[in-house]
């Protein structure tokens, strides 16, 4: 067997190496427990012999159905060690959602995390015909014969399976099947992007010549692990013999990072949206000379990170105003991730530039990426030093990336997909010659640099023949501090509006038609060096946000576009 090959022997060889160190931690009260390598592997191959015993034969579809806990990555390993396929769902799916997804793979077994989804697996349990049963992580007891408790599987004497189990594993290859991955769906039906081993260990390969993991990290693992992102850096976690620490509950983070000091964490663009968004409104009660030392600190952080950058090194006087800066305010801030942290993966939607300067210049380097499910996460990413602000980062080593006449981004390497499942002439409209047609738009600036501006579906076209990327707009009028999420709104229009939920936070009651005009008067002077027709004309204040509850967000935190323009149809048509 070879690590090289598949993703079980990966683990399996981590555990040999680290015995009775670490992989896992999780919230258990107000402590966090420990689960060592050896009770990892112990607990996935009992899962596994489960799995066998059930009928679950090579190439057959797994799907788990949970928020991250540790039962997650455990159950993924026995499932992958018997040769058969993942099938991740996000925890906050909804009926039609997991129907969807187990009508279309002929889901067998599924793993479900606790009462929030137990409700939705029962009715698919009764309602499609290829679901035989579940196995629930942290769900109340119910008579079901057909439900089985994880707790209760490590219990099972199961030993009658270990030869099959063992021939598995002997016979696992990199070509096999890991997981269908579906995609969010930002726009039309869902889409299962087909992954194999070789693929992620691959992506491990290439990972080690731009990040520095060691077993000494401790990341915090508090993205949906049903998303591409979280799921690849689990593994990378894994492949570096680091602890993992998983978090039940996403609203509890900043409450939990104090407490679990990671080094590493990969996070998406509105995790530090919100962050900054807090440490303003922190700054803004402070007396005026505690305010004037912050604001001088972050200015001295801009002027050192231009070195940084391009790993120069600084003047001494700027060395010295630095370390007074870190001393006073820098340390103090980046408490609020820990205090240990050495760097953060971010992706997934595009990011403020001056967010990104704004955490670089108090120390905390964001490692600032683009990928897709279809190249197993990242395409590019910033490296280490010598990097820039400007750009999406560097081209990952061995990935072949290029710009069409459309000006899309293409992409050629071992981390591309294998296909969507099921779906031939999708499959056929991405994969072309190898090329892998991202449906991003974007740019190589300098060779070996990449720079993603938009997706190519949501170009505006305004009735005037203008063509306008909305997402660059937002980037833009979101450094309003009373804006806490904007949609920008054109298509086929003779002028921009834009739908804008309010940082209420930052904005003391008033009435909506002060609101409105102070929100305006904000966005006149952030795209006064716009063109004229990438102007917002006239906006409209919402009195809810959008959110994966109200269908507007993607479980990735992406607006859904087509959602959005369909729910606020009435007050667009009013804007014009």
């Amino acid at each position: 067997m070879k690590e090289t090959q598949h993703i079980a022997h990966m683990a399996r060889h981590r555990a040999e190496k680290y015995n009775n160190r670490t992989a896992f931690k999780y919230k258990q009260g107000d402590e966090y427990a420990a689960i060592s390598w050896t009770e990892v592997i112990k607990q996935s191959d009992q899962v596994s012999r489960f799995l066998i015993k059930n009928g679950i034969s090579p190439d057959d579809k797994v799907g788990i159905y949970s928020q991250n806990r540790p039962q997650w990555t455990i159950s993924d390993l026995a499932i992958l060690s018997i040769r058969a396929v993942v099938v991740p769902v996000y925890p906050t799916a909804a009926f039609s959602q997991l129907q969807y997804i187990i009508e279309e793979t002929e889901m067998s077994v599924l793993f479900v995390g606790d009462d929030e989804q137990l409700p939705n697996a029962l009715q698919a349990l009764e309602q499609t015909s290829s679901l035989k049963h579940i196995v629930t992580f942290d769900c109340k007891a119910t008579d079901n014969d057909r439900v089985t408790r994880f707790e209760d599987i490590l219990t099972l004497d199961l030993q009658t399976e270990d030869d099959t189990l063992r021939l598995r594993l002997s016979e696992a290859t990199a070509s096999d099947l890991a997981t269908i991955i579906y995609t969010s769906g930002t726009t039309g039906e869902p889409k299962g992007a087909m992954l194999q081993h070789k693929q992620f260990m691959h992506a491990f390969k290439i990972h080690e010549n731009r990040l520095s993991l060691s077993d000494k990290d401790v990341s915090f693992c508090f993205l949906p692990l049903s998303h591409v992102f979280e799921r690849t850096w689990t593994y990378l976690i894994m492949y570096n013999g680091a602890t993992n620490v998983y978090n039940l509950n996403p609203k509890q983070v900043v409450d939990e990072l104090p407490k679990v000091k990671p080094t590493v964490m990969c996070v998406v663009p509105r995790f530090f949206e919100k962050t900054y968004d807090a440490i303003q409104q922190t700054a803004e009660r402070w007396p005026k000379a505690q305010k004037a030392i912050f604001n001088w600190a972050i200015q001295t952080g801009h002027q050192y990170i231009e070195y940084q950058k391009d790993n120069r090194k600084a003047p001494l006087i700027l060395q010295l105003k630095g370390s007074i800066a870190n001393a006073l305010v820098y340390k103090k801030v980046r408490q609020v991730f820990g205090g240990n942290i050495r760097f953060i993966p971010c992706a997934g939607s595009a990011l403020n530039n001056y967010l990104l300067r704004f955490f670089h210049s108090i120390g905390l380097f964001i490692c600032y990426g683009y990928g897709a499910t279809e190249t197993t996460a990242t395409v590019s990413c910033m490296p280490m030093s010598n990097y820039d602000f400007n750009f999406t980062g560097d081209i990952m080593p061995g990935i072949e990336v290029k710009i069409n006449e459309d000006n899309m981004i293409l992409v050629k390497g071992d981390t591309i997909f294998k296909g969507y499942y099921k779906k031939p002439s999708q499959t056929a409209e991405v994969l072309k010659d190898g090329w892998y047609y991202t449906g991003d738009q974007g740019s190589i600036p300098l060779p070996g640099k990449l720079h993603m501006t938009e997706r190519i579906k949501d170009i505006i076209k305004t009735s005037t023949g203008k063509y306008i990327s909305p997402q660059k707009i937002e980037l833009q009028l979101s450094q309003s501090e009373k804006i806490e999420q904007i949609c920008v709104i054109g298509d086929n229009r003779k002028y921009l509006t834009a739908l804008i939920v309010p940082a209420l936070e930052t904005i003391k009651q008033q009435k909506q038609i002060t609101l409105e005009e102070e929100i305006q008067t904000d966005i006149n002077k952030l795209q006064v060096d716009l063109p004229k027709h990438e102007h917002v004309v006239k906006i409209k204040v919402l009195g809810e946000p959008f959110s994966i509850d109200n269908t507007m967000l993607t479980n990735s935190l992406k607006v859904r576009r087509k959602q959005v323009n369909q729910i606020y149809k009435e007050q667009i048509e009013a804007m014009y």
